[in-house]
């Protein structure tokens, strides 16, 4: 089905008016509608959602704002997905498959969910493939980067509507091959299936690019807090540059240690945009000035439905949306595009339907399409500057749309 036209900001903050108003976490049932005035052709009844997101561990703050876009969308669409009412099931992830298994594993068997929405962590996402192919349920993620998902070999029931870890890295590595860095950078992120597939992302484009990694560093995920032995490796190696993966809580402690080593002023850091996303930038404070990112989204893209967006989730939340706030609300708009065409919520039908939604031309990130279950998107270069006295992710430059990238 093809999408409708760009919607206005006046459209949108009607949509979203609701929502400052309306408790942004509830675990409850909601319901979803696509606020243009058209009725699904068929339906009705209830459609079930398990939304799987960190409550607890080093993902948490993540695990909030995906919550927030979530119900930002119900409250703001008269709470239907096409004609179903949507209960929403909301399980905590926590921040490894080890909890993150059994949660699936839950909403699909004891709750009994229709469709399975969320998931950070990229093992987590791989480790239910199985689960959600046999049982021919569908899976939105979130989130969660792992490139098998949508890869070659990806199964028909795994939707994406965030990003793949190659896809963000790729598109930092293939800018600075082109800015000057290409003599040398020191590659870092964490010990686990998203950390390796960043790196591989990262040094596959700058090393097409004509430019050397000198040095590379895996520390353990969850677990380290103390990186001054890798930041002394960064330091002797001769790197021109640092390019990194954090999120969550590490991305706060190796900013500010990056900064208090005294790196930040000859070294200067880059990384996936996850390294400065959401409540994280606040607190890693004035350690964070200048570093540069790309991402699909910052708070501060000008276009109407982002200024809608983030005037909606401000009234709400009083702080600003994040990244991650977007990928879920944006899971929110296609699975009621998808049930505006299909009476049927088994995987098949739904997957089928989510194949023919088209172009995404009212997402705050920007127009999207997918492609090969994820999204084909805009990346942009974001560097940390402080507006009027807040921190934000300025954005420097549109780097084209981009897919994921070949293995």
């Amino acid at each position: 089905m093809a999408d409708e036209s760009l919607i206005t900001r006046r459209r949108l903050l009607g949509l979203f008016g609701a929502a400052a108003t309306l408790p942004a976490l509830a675990a409850c049932g909601s319901s979803v509608g696509d606020g243009t005035g058209q009725s699904g052709a068929q339906g009705g009844g209830t459609v079930r959602v398990g939304l799987v997101v960190p409550q607890s561990g080093v993902y948490a703050a993540l695990g909030t704002d995906m919550q927030r876009g979530w119900q930002l969308w119900l409250d703001g669409n008269g709470n239907k997905f096409g004609d179903y009412t949507v209960e929403t099931v909301v399980v905590d992830e926590g921040e490894s498959p080890q909890t993150g298994v059994p949660a699936v594993q839950r909403v699909l068997q004891s709750d009994g969910v229709d469709v399975v929405v969320g998931l950070v962590n990229s093992a987590t996402a791989l480790g239910v493939r199985d689960l959600l192919t046999e049982s021919r349920k569908l899976l939105v993620v979130t989130n969660a980067g792992a490139e098998g998902l949508t890869a070659a070999n990806r199964t028909p029931y795994i939707w994406r509507t965030s990003f793949t870890n190659g896809q963000v890295a790729a598109a930092m590595g293939t800018h600075l091959a082109e800015s000057g860095f290409s003599e040398g950078v020191y590659a870092i992120a964490p010990d686990y299936a998203a950390g390796t597939e960043v790196l591989a992302g990262f040094r596959r484009a700058f090393e097409t690019g004509g430019g050397r990694v000198v040095g590379e560093a895996k520390p353990p995920f969850g677990t380290t807090s103390d990186y001054q032995p890798f930041l002394t490796a960064i330091q002797d190696s001769g790197a021109r540059a640092t390019f990194c993966f954090f999120s969550g809580a590490e991305a706060i402690t190796f900013v500010r240690q990056y900064t208090q080593f005294g790196l930040s002023s000859t070294i200067p850091l880059y990384g996936s945009g996850f390294l400065t996303e959401g409540s994280v930038l606040e607190q890693q404070g004035a350690a964070a000035l200048g570093v540069q990112t790309t991402l699909h989204y910052s708070d501060q893209l000008d276009n109407p439905a982002n200024s809608a967006f983030v005037e909606a989730y401000t009234a709400a939340h009083a702080e600003s949306p994040s990244c991650f706030s977007v990928q879920t609300w944006d899971a929110a708009n296609v699975l009621n595009r998808a049930l505006r065409s299909t009476s049927a919520l088994d995987g098949d039908a739904l997957a089928t339907a989510l194949g023919g939604v088209g172009s995404i031309g009212d997402s705050p990130r920007g127009p999207w399409t997918f492609e090969n279950q994820t999204p084909r998107q805009t990346m942009y270069l974001r560097r940390v500057e402080d507006l009027r006295g807040t921190l934000v992710n300025a954005v420097v430059q549109d780097l084209g749309q981009q897919s994921q990238p070949a293995a």
